[in-house]
């Protein structure tokens, strides 16, 4: 059962279409003057292990196991995902600039679905961005991080300063969705990642915290 779902969904995933995306703009804020010149993500930034639930939506196909983040330098993660019963499904070493797969599962083993965790993951565990510009609405400090094509927009909450969004668009267009949930600025208790183009969702829950 398990292997014939892990098919359905290599095989959706293979076969994704592209919907319209809307060009992305910020509505309701004002353009502040700050001192930031980089902002950070620090929810994967301790060396000791990130345990999450994880839960996967590909085209109305679902996968669920454990997902065990570490950070095994300065720029790199590593990143393992099991099924529910213990079984490897993928490990990979994952930094900015570079991608090491150490392990797939042979039906998980195909170009598509490897380039969709790289790209997610890449996105996901990116630490510094320098900030181009600033806003602010009455719920949260935004921070505006370009390169080339690419633009991410990172929302602080006012109330504890924690990183409660990060918007990944790309040519104006909005492409993924990172929302968070924590209690502390190195640990996010839940994540959502939302594509905009692609019917994907993942869904991460804390299993052990980390100090």
């Amino acid at each position: 059962m398990r292997r014939l779902l892990l098919q359905s969904s290599v095989y959706s995933l293979i076969s994704l279409l592209c919907v319209s995306c809307k060009t992305y703009r910020l509505t309701d804020v004002q353009p502040v003057s700050g001192s930031e010149q980089t902002v950070e993500n620090l929810y994967f930034s301790s060396s000791e292990d990130y345990v999450y639930k994880c839960q996967m939506d590909i085209y109305n196909n679902h996968v669920s196991g454990i997902l065990i983040l570490k950070k095994i330098n300065q720029t790199t993660h590593r990143v393992a995902l099991t099924s529910d019963f213990g079984n490897k499904l993928i490990d990979f070493e994952i930094s900015d600039q570079h991608f090491k797969l150490n392990y797939v599962l042979p039906d998980l083993d195909k170009q598509p679905v490897i380039n969709f965790l790289k790209n997610d993951f890449q996105h996901l565990l990116r630490q510094k961005y320098p900030v181009s510009e600033s806003f602010e609405n009455s719920n949260a400090k935004i921070y505006l991080s370009k390169a080339d094509k690419k633009a991410y927009y990172l929302f602080f909450s006012k109330e504890n300063n924690l990183l409660k969004q990060i918007v990944y668009t790309k040519n104006n267009k909005e492409k993924i969705d990172f929302t968070f949930d924590a209690k502390k600025h190195i640990f996010a208790d839940s994540l959502n990642l939302q594509h905009k183009d692609f019917k994907i969702n993942i869904k991460l829950f804390q299993i052990t915290e980390t100090e």
